[in-house]
């Protein structure tokens, strides 16, 4: 049996907490920030967890499931 591929994709977006929750990005803070304002770019700039409905996708994704 081959060795399971990790799709290059999710191993760039994605990593894992220690207790095994997916963290993730926040999108829209790459570009045309001068519209936004200064607590939104704030909020898009921290990283947030999944949702626990994609978890299972996003690991079987990184090869964990």
């Amino acid at each position: 049996m081959p060795k399971m591929k990790t799709k290059s994709a999710a191993k760039k977006r994605f990593t894992l907490t220690g207790t095994g929750k997916v963290k993730r990005h926040h999108a829209y803070h790459s570009h045309i920030l001068t519209k936004k304002s200064t607590k939104r770019k704030r909020i898009l700039a921290y990283s947030a967890i999944a949702d626990k409905t994609m978890e299972r996708t996003i690991k079987n994704m990184l090869g964990l499931c």
